[in-house]
């Protein structure tokens, strides 16, 4: 479970709704408070029982790069509807919304698409389908297959017991006696509690399963030659450290560690998350550009 620092907006940050083939999305969209839009925008997607509030304490860091940024909730999550139907929340379902979403926000730009934990599996979706031209691709705290250790019993859990016993009871069972064991503040709990129960019941434990059953992608994810960044905490307990530096080496692809985190390191470390997103994602275009005027 991941808790935004704080729930109140820094300045630059607006909560919208963006329109798609695919249907409503619930953003939260950040431009620069000072200077002007001059770089690629970004997407970013939260993970399994995430929001896009998760991105919270980056965003305003990320947008003053000269960039529009732009966090979602997935179909289905927290301020997303989504349908009763449990095909709509395979990862490669949800990377079609990713595609369209991608391709909305961007206006014919290409986009930098960040990934967190189960949002990484379903952003690799959108890169490895090849759909839309993205800028970059950076997996977060993401591994290359199913979520292991004390993460994958939770999602068996989820799995198995919102079907039978719905969100309210895993809410009191689980999610409650975590954010008290944690002293998590009343209003990040109730935070919590309400953004828990507004998830559409069948995506949560369609979601859950998938994370528990992803193949590994990494070979078809290498052939897309997309600059790619994998960033996870040195304690992760979701995907071990040692897989995610693996997969690192597999893609040819940066690797960032951040000093003391563990799995959502855009809440436990956001200024040293932001610049590294930062530093690549201006290396990737620039990269480009040069790649294009050699073209030339």
């Amino acid at each position: 479970m991941s808790t935004p620092r704080f729930l109140d907006l820094p300045p630059g940050v607006a909560p919208q709704k963006r329109e798609t083939p695919q249907g409503t999305f619930a953003v939260l969209e950040a431009v620069p408070v000072s200077g002007v839009i001059e770089r690629w925008p970004a997407l970013l997607v939260p993970g399994l029982t995430g929001s896009k509030e998760d991105f919270i304490a980056v965003l305003m860091t990320l947008a003053q790069s000269g960039r529009r940024v732009v966090a979602v909730d997935l179909r289905g999550q927290y301020e997303t509807p989504g349908p009763a139907d449990p095909t709509a929340y395979t990862c490669a379902a949800l990377g079609a919304d990713i595609d369209a979403l991608a391709q909305v926000v961007g206006g014919g730009e290409p986009v930098h698409l960040v990934g967190h934990s189960f949002g990484g599996l379903v952003a690799r979706e959108a890169v490895v389908d090849g759909v839309t031209k993205f800028a970059s691709f950076t997996l977060m705290s993401s591994g290359p297959g199913p979520i292991e250790g004390r993460r994958a019993r939770n999602a068996r859990k989820i799995a198995e017991e919102v079907p039978a016993l719905g969100l309210e009871h895993l809410w009191h069972h689980r999610f409650e006696r975590e954010a008290l064991a944690a002293d998590v503040s009343d209003d990040i709990r109730e935070f919590l509690h309400r953004r828990l129960v507004s998830n559409s019941p069948t995506g949560l434990s369609q979601m859950a399963e998938q994370v528990l059953t992803m193949r590994d992608r990494t070979d078809e994810l290498r052939q897309i030659e997309l600059p790619t960044l994998v960033l996870f905490g040195e304690h992760d307990d979701g995907w071990p450290p040692e897989a995610q530096s693996e997969m690192a080496a597999r893609l040819g692809a940066d690797s960032v560690v951040v000093p003391g985190a563990v799995h959502s390191p855009a809440v436990e470390a956001p200024e040293t998350t932001a610049a590294a997103l930062v530093r690549f994602w201006n290396a990737a275009e620039k990269h480009y550009l040069d790649t294009r005027s050699s073209a030339v």
